[in-house]
């Protein structure tokens, strides 16, 4: 997801892929980002690239975290990740706009927090590790159920919902049961694939308390200590599993420093900022789509990469899946 979220908060009223955006794998924090409000008349070249950049880098991702644990504990590289792309990230901030920038209240600080260690610790953590047996295309198409969560997560704390938003959600989980199912996505694991379900659930909690709580104003400066959280929760719970005793730096392969490098820069730093400035710049429905295209990218780049088995379980759940959130995000607009 990798969220990676890097990603806007979600709005209370609009319960739809683009008030969730970022996943468990591409590490795009929650982060209250403003709602575009221009028209798709006008649009340029800039905006469809930024859209290309959130189509391709988002949905690569899952295959980059795939490459990374093969070599590197899982937790591990995920604090790892958060902390590097925090300090590149408030040091942009600050060398553009001042140290100042980065100041916050206590509150703001603590809210923040806490969306950070839910999204990032939570949400892409246990995606992290589940990619250790779980395909990434397998695992990103059962994290594009995470605006379903979130609708329902809304229904929960009262936000009204309508019966076509609830089909789609309906039918979105009757695809992510397919792809659940024992014996049908082949020699996957149950834990790991419930452990995916586990991550996009936790995401959309995230999601949802980021619209509710007092964030700090600006997504970017959210974002920084949203990753810097999810870097200390991370790295509190590798000490638990015992990763860092176990630490090799120099068995780690090339390939896996290459895939964290580019989580890094890309998944976590590249693609949200294109991402954030989409939100002010395109219409909101348009910049959406990345729910629908990314499990399509991830698909795709594991199949082409990796070898990963594209079985018609794993295509025909993935399908329903997508075709639920575009139900979902079709009537919650």
């Amino acid at each position: 997801m990798s969220a990676p979220s890097p990603q806007p908060a979600a709005d209370p009223d609009c319960p739809s892929p683009g008030s969730s955006p970022g996943s468990p794998a591409d590490g795009s924090p929650a982060s209250g980002s403003p709602r575009s409000a221009a028209g798709p008349a006008g649009l340029g070249a800039a905006v469809w690239a930024a859209l290309g950049i959130v189509y391709v880098v988002w949905g690569s991702t899952y295959l980059a975290i795939r490459v990374v644990v093969e070599t590197m504990p899982p937790l591990l590289s995920g604090a790892l990740r958060f902390a590097a792309a925090a300090v590149l990230l408030a040091a942009g901030l600050a060398a553009r706009r001042g140290i100042g920038v980065l100041r916050v209240t206590w509150r703001q600080f603590a809210s923040a927090a806490l969306v950070g260690v839910l999204l990032l610790c939570g949400g892409n953590g246990m995606v992290v590790l589940a990619e250790r047996t779980v395909p990434s295309g397998l695992a990103a198409l059962m994290v594009a159920s995470v605006p379903l969560w979130v609708v329902l997560l809304r229904r929960a704390f009262g936000t009204r919902t309508g019966p076509a938003t609830l089909a789609g959600v309906l039918l979105g989980l009757v695809g992510l049961a397919v792809l659940t199912a024992p014996g049908l996505t082949g020699e996957v694991g149950l834990s790991g694939l419930l452990l995916v379900v586990a991550a996009a659930l936790v995401w959309a909690l995230g999601s949802v308390l980021a619209g509710r709580l007092p964030m700090p104003a600006d997504p970017f400066v959210a974002s920084v200590y949203e990753m810097a959280a999810g870097a200390v929760g991370a790295l509190a719970l590798a000490f638990l599993r015992g990763e860092p005793g176990e630490f090799d730096p120099a068995a780690v392969s090339t390939a896996s420093w290459v895939g964290l490098g580019y989580l890094v820069l890309f998944g976590s730093i590249v693609a949200f900022t294109s991402y954030a400035w989409l939100l002010q710049r395109a219409p909101l429905p348009l910049v959406a789509t990345y729910a629908y295209v990314n499990p399509v990218v991830a698909v795709f780049l594991g199949w082409l990469f990796l070898s990963e088995a594209l079985t018609w379980p794993i295509l025909l759940g993935g399908a329903i899946v997508v075709g639920g959130v575009f139900l979902v995000a079709r009537n919650e607009r």
